[in-house]
């Protein structure tokens, strides 16, 4: 008997999902695509193969794969309150308690279908994601406002600090056509006295080849004795250990790798000096945090459903999308606080799941109890 209701409810819960999935995919799609079509016709005045069909086929599968994994843990709770609420006003819920099952085994569907879901968010936010976001990088750009756009694929400075005494300066960058112009790199002894310099005119990226290609430069050595040695050309070629994307990173690079990738990205950085890390730090830990709170948000979905009250469906939808809307907002709110390096990526990407969790439990308890 019990194993048919956890059958029937696993369905229940699996179905109303899929459904929901589906349904926002759908509606946000349109949405997207309805707003974004001026920017997309745009993007075809710098390359005529941007149209909207390719956009339709190369852009926006990746997108609503992000999509649905910046809202999976919402997507579940909402779904689980209203299948539940569902089956409280028709006395479903009561008939099998009264059939002598405790809550707690009613609830042991709940619990497997919310660990099969957050596992597989587990492996596709660590693995599969990072792909989609590669091949959704590569053109969301093209469907930002002017400003936007232009802070990713326009001219601006950029530096990098390739280890604790190297540094590379380059004056104007234009980061889609990998070209810019008044190059310097520096180098310094352990006294931050300077030993090397290196200065160009012009800069651009070699693809092929994987190196920077300098022209119009000016070296200069200097000897401990503080006597300098000149020399200049017409070309030189440079390797840095890694393509521009790596020297100059964005916030957005760190969506790009695998969780293994991120680590050693992470930690290299860390290597050369550079403290600004807190965005890709706060990707890391998400990719798990959000998984788990599958887990706490089904629980926490089941306990406000799962008795019959007045209003129903509708007060139990309401309240759920209000929760929804508290739980994102605060992971928003604190992405950006722990940017700011007001509190550890680490606490900021788990707090939500903190404060949620200790509340699922008591209303859990509570409803078990009753």
């Amino acid at each position: 008997m019990l194993k048919i209701i956890d059958r029937y409810i696993i369905g229940k819960y699996l179905g109303t999902f899929s459904f929901m999935l589906i349904l926002l995919s759908i509606v946000v799609l349109v949405i997207d695509v309805q707003q974004k079509i001026p920017r997309i016709e745009n993007a075809k005045l710098i390359d005529p193969k941007l149209d909207l069909a390719y956009f339709l086929v190369h852009f926006y599968p990746f997108w609503i794969i992000n999509l649905v994994m910046t809202f999976l843990s919402i997507l579940v709770f909402i779904s689980v309150i209203y299948f539940t609420s569902r089956m409280a006003n028709n006395t479903e819920i009561v008939a099998v308690i009264s059939s002598g099952a405790s809550f707690h085994r009613f609830a042991r569907p709940y619990l497997i279908t919310s660990l099969f879901i957050a596992s597989i968010s587990l492996v596709v936010n660590h693995f599969v994601l990072p792909w989609a976001n590669i091949k959704k990088n590569e053109l969301e750009a093209y469907t930002y406002n002017a400003a936007n756009k232009e802070k990713v694929l326009g001219t601006a400075p950029v530096s990098a600090q390739l280890s604790k005494t190297e540094y590379i300066f380059i004056n104007t960058w234009n980061k889609r056509e990998r070209r810019g112009s008044g190059f310097i790199f520096q180098q310094f002894d352990k006294n931050r006295k300077m030993t090397y310099e290196l200065k160009s005119n012009e800069v651009y990226w070699d693809k092929d080849k994987k190196q920077f290609v300098l022209n119009n430069y000016l070296e200069k050595t200097i000897n401990k004795d503080d006597s300098e040695k000149l020399g200049n050309g017409f070309e030189l070629r440079k390797s840095y250990g890694h393509a521009p994307e790596e020297l100059f990173p964005n916030e957005l690079l760190g969506q790009n790798k695998t969780t293994p990738e991120l680590l050693k990205f992470i930690q290299r950085e860390k290597e050369k000096g550079n403290s600004n890390l807190n965005a890709h730090l706060n990707e890391l830990y998400q990719r798990t945090s959000m998984p788990v709170s599958i887990v706490i948000l089904t629980f926490l979905a089941l306990s406000l459903s799962s008795q019959k009250r007045r209003g129903g469906l509708g007060i139990n939808l309401a309240v759920g999308i209000s929760l929804a809307f508290i739980f994102v907002f605060s992971f928003e709110a604190l992405k950006v606080v722990s940017e700011n390096k007001s509190m550890s990526p680490a606490l900021a990407m788990w707090f939500p799941n903190l404060i949620f969790l200790p509340l699922a439990l008591i209303l859990y308890l509570r409803r078990a109890n009753q």
